[in-house]
């Protein structure tokens, strides 16, 4: 079977330079909007935003998971510096697809769900232009494009923290800034140099162009290896893998409310993805030689994540570490290398962005109550606030993993790939499922059960704005639990062509196939027939 990764016929409406174009046109238009209304700021972003997330369920509806579902679809291509190759190219694929969505979803919640406490104006330009980055960095096919929008988001994000954060939200933005700045530096030196050693090794002009440069593969071994690793490096910093992880801790817990869910739901993830559509892809023979060293940090990450959580005495912090772990999940599934595998750390990001943007949300509910995260300042909260209550036992028991809810399904398949690609990996994996069991029903029992004392006895309860808000997180991490097969038949086709593309240029390598999956025992019925 050969599969080539190629560009459907273009879409007759551009949606995907709209996903772009909208956010950014609304932060223009916000940021001249007049101070005094500050009833009309919030308003215009909203509109905005929900129109960038309209955009977003219509790609979903028209993509065609059948037909060319192995390629790019809605592509759109628009010359900007043609002597240099660097075009306005974007497309979207399943990897990608509900990424896109996800981005959709969450920037109307965040929005509707907390409001700035001044300066309303800036906040929701920048806002809105972070939404317009991380937009561009799913869509994009064009190398030069990607990096642009990849550091764009750095800006509103370091604003947003140092701004209308908490306590020492300086240090934790200019920390933030510092450490994704240096690991994006170096790829930008890697992307001239792919170009460039493209156009030498075919004997045509400069390009930037994701699809062309990764068919070709062009570059020597040894040059592509280093290569990966210029990648790799910017990569890792934004997941962020152990141990370039000490940024996040800090940025999630001095981060406002709305920060904290962007950040975890979608930003988290511009690394997990870049691994997979430029680092898979781009240097599939590359992404096999190092797949040991990101198998053994993502288990070190799970397990490191997990314990660390346990520790933490600020319930914000302990769901940041939390997070440490469940994408240390993602970057084994990432390098296990096979469909299962690589499905399921794609469909784990869109959960984890769910489950976890759900747990920032409600952490800073309570904190604009009570005016403290603090674990053992807390306890009882059940009595006074019933439905917060139920609310964050359902997000927590997502976050854990528990079957029957979407967590579960994206490990599921993530240690099913890796126990038939490396088992021992996949094994030590499992104890980083149990410990989040632990240290998630051990915060929960000290925060929500006990006698509720004082400040705690009176705390109210979700009101009907939260309520609405948390809905739609709720039913999506019940049905993605309950019934994920309309995701994962997006997801299959476009992860089957990567994995075929991987063994077409890797020599010697196959993908390692569980042979008791369902369809090989089909075969094995099928060919038992025929022998009778």
């Amino acid at each position: 079977m050969n599969v080539v990764i190629a560009a459907s016929s273009s879409a007759t409406f551009p949606v995907l330079p709209s996903l772009l174009i909208v956010p950014a046109t609304g932060a223009l238009v916000v940021a001249f909007l007049p101070r005094v209304r500050k009833d009309l700021t919030k308003l215009v972003a909203l509109i905005f935003s929900t129109t960038t997330c309209a955009l977003s369920l219509w790609l979903l509806s028209d993509f065609e998971y059948e037909k060319h579902s192995d390629m790019f679809q809605f592509v759109s291509r628009q010359s900007w510096i043609s002597d240099f190759g660097i075009s306005w190219s974007f497309g979207a694929d399943g990897i990608s697809l509900f990424l896109i969505v996800l981005t959709g979803l969450l920037f109307p919640i965040a929005f509707l769900a907390v409001d700035p406490e001044h300066n309303d104006r800036s906040y929701f330009a920048w806002m809105l232009l972070l939404e317009a980055g991380v937009m561009g960095v799913f869509c994009s096919l064009d190398l030069i494009v990607f990096f642009l929008c990849f550091e764009v988001v750095l800006v509103p994000m370091y604003f947003l923290i140092s701004r209308w954060g908490h306590g020492n939200r300086s240090y934790a933005a200019t920390k933030f800034f510092l450490f994704t700045m240096a690991g994006s530096a170096l790829m930008l030196v890697g992307i001239i140099t792919v170009a460039f050693l493209h156009a030498d090794s075919v004997g045509g002009s400069i390009t930037f162009d994701l699809v062309e440069i990764a068919e070709s593969q062009s570059i020597t071994q040894g040059t592509a290896r280093w290569l990966f690793l210029t990648f790799a490096l910017a990569f890792a910093v934004k997941i962020p893998i152990f141990p370039l992880h000490t940024w996040l801790p800090d940025a999630h817990t001095e981060a406002p409310t709305a920060g904290s869910v962007i950040l975890a739901g979608v930003l988290l993830k511009l690394g997990a993805y870049g691994l997979i559509r430029f680092g898979l892809y781009l240097f599939p023979e590359a992404s096999h030689f190092f797949a040991p060293v990101f198998l053994t940090l993502g288990v070190v990450g799970i397990i490191y994540g997990a314990v660390v959580a346990a520790m933490q005495k600020d319930l914000k912090r302990l769901v940041a570490y939390s997070s440490i772990a469940h994408l240390g999940f993602i970057v084994l599934g990432t390098f296990a290398l096979n469909t299962e595998a690589i499905v399921g750390s794609v469909l784990q990001m869109v959960n984890h962005g769910i489950s976890t943007g759900a747990l920032f949300l409600l952490v800073g509910m309570i904190y604009e109550r009570r005016h403290t995260r603090q674990i053992d300042e807390l306890g009882g909260l059940q009595h006074s606030a019933p439905l917060m209550a139920g609310f964050f036992t359902v997000v927590m028991l997502s976050s854990i993993g528990l079957p029957g809810l979407n967590g579960f399904v994206g490990e599921f398949l993530i240690l099913l790939g890796t126990f038939t690609a490396h088992r021992w990996w996949a094994v030590v994996a499992t104890v980083g499922v149990v410990l989040a069991a632990l240290y998630l029903l051990w915060a929960y029992q000290r925060v929500f059960h006990g006698p509720a004392e004082k400040e705690n006895a009176e705390m109210t309860d979700l009101k009907t704005r939260e309520t609405l808000v948390l809905l739609p997180l709720l039913a999506l991490i019940v049905f993605l639990g309950i019934y994920p097969k309309p995701v994962i038949n997006r997801m299959e086709n476009s992860v089957k062509a990567l994995v075929v593309h991987i063994e077409k240029h890797v020599s010697g390598f196959e993908e390692p196939v569980n042979r008791h999956s369902l369809g090989e025992i089909k075969i094995d019925i099928q060919q038992a027939e025929e022998g009778h």
